[in-house]
């Protein structure tokens, strides 16, 4: 280990907690495969045997009409566009019915992955009506649904406070919440990409009453845009805090921006051009992995990063491959697609390629013991 790092390699060997200082040091350490070295013993500290788990489940964007116009975004079309839509009931059943058939009957074995724009036209009964048809029709699906940005909103148009939205919307068959719409947890950097979006507190609130509530939701962080190192330390921060305070993080997902097709990725005054590397998500995951020593699981970001980059993960402190992802939308739109590369059959190669051995299990991360069906899957293409 270079000279440089020693005494926080020391930290993180005794498990000890890293200062935001550390975490900087680490940021700056030109040798990304010692941040792995580092980030693969917290890893293996936690999950010592060879499995890397994965999910089966499906993305479905039941609207894409959204005021909100965040400049990171390509997929949202702004309220009264001719591209405007809002799924049927019939569409989305039709969506579930392919993911039941490829996945199983297991109770809440499959993840449906629920998330929209922010459409005005969408108050609280017509998510209450959705949901608990779904939960009735399919109690193999796990209800892992709408954004913390999406609730806040739900609950503004509904004239309702937000434990008592999100208390209905639980009653009404949301099992979890996804972490998306963190984006970074830093107003000045919010107000940049996009300045209509709740504030970081509030997002941070969302997650709070939904521990409270006993349910359990995501840590994300979308990276690479206009936020520097320090701002990264400090959304890892505020995750830490939380998850210190409720322990209701079940995983953390980062994934870097995609500028195609997008305001931000067009303005040059904002944002200076470069995308991401591969070496920078690397090390992000990694200094991720040892700064938040309280979130158990990491998912590896094959879509936005791809198989290869996703793969080389689980060695820089990645424990799981996230989602077979039936169907994704978001980011795809932005340019950025890899669900063609990515089936299950090569997801399983893929790990154990790795050196792991692939399991099956839920959004609660509890083992899944049903194959997948590939034959539903291919006759549904």
């Amino acid at each position: 280990m270079t000279a440089d790092i020693t005494d926080i390699a020391s930290k993180v060997g005794d498990g000890e907690r890293i200062t935001d200082e550390d975490a900087a040091r680490l940021f700056a350490h030109p040798n990304v495969a010692e941040l792995g070295l580092l980030a693969n013993a917290v890893r293996m500290r936690k999950y010592p045997d060879s499995t890397v788990t994965f999910n089966v489940g499906r993305n479905i964007n039941y609207t894409n009409v959204c005021w909100v116009k965040c400049d990171f975004c390509a997929f949202y079309r702004a309220p009264g566009s001719d591209e405007g839509y809002t799924l049927s009931k019939e569409q989305i059943f039709a969506k579930i019915d392919e993911l039941v058939a490829f996945g199983g009957d297991e109770p809440k074995s499959n993840e449906i992955l629920m998330q929209g724009g922010l459409n005005p036209k969408l108050r609280l009964d017509y998510y209450e009506d959705l949901l608990s048809e779904i939960r009735d029709r399919y109690p193999s699906v796990q209800l892992h649904c709408l954004s913390a940005t999406e609730i806040i909103y739900i609950a503004h148009l509904s004239k309702l406070p937000l434990d008592e939205t999100i208390s209905r919307l639980r009653a009404a068959g949301l099992d979890s919440i996804p972490g998306a719409g963190a984006e970074i947890l830093n107003d000045d950097v919010r107000d940049i990409i996009g300045f209509r979006k709740d504030r970081t507190q509030e997002w941070l609130e969302v997650h709070r009453i939904a521990h409270g509530l006993g349910m359990r939701t995501t840590a994300t962080m979308m990276y690479g845009h206009v936020e520097s190192t320090d701002h990264r330390i400090e959304h890892l921060r505020l995750l830490r805090d939380l998850q210190d305070e409720t322990g209701g993080f079940t995983a953390f997902i980062s994934w870097n921006f995609q500028p195609d097709d997008t305001d931000l990725g067009a303005d040059s005054e904002r944002w200076n051009g470069m995308k991401a590397t591969g070496f920078d998500h690397l090390r992000t995951v990694a200094v991720a992995r040892m700064y938040l020593d309280n979130i158990s699981s990491f998912q590896a970001s094959w879509v936005t990063q791809g198989p290869r980059i996703a793969q080389v993960s689980l060695k820089y402190g990645v424990n799981d491959f996230g989602s077979t992802m039936l169907e994704e939308n978001v980011v795809s739109a932005a340019g950025t697609s890899h669900t063609q590369e990515m089936g299950l059959d090569n997801m399983e190669r893929l790990i154990r390629d790795a050196g792991y051995d692939p399991q099956r299990r839920n959004t609660a991360y509890a083992t899944v013991a049903t194959r997948p069906r590939l034959e539903a899957l291919a006759a549904a293409s």
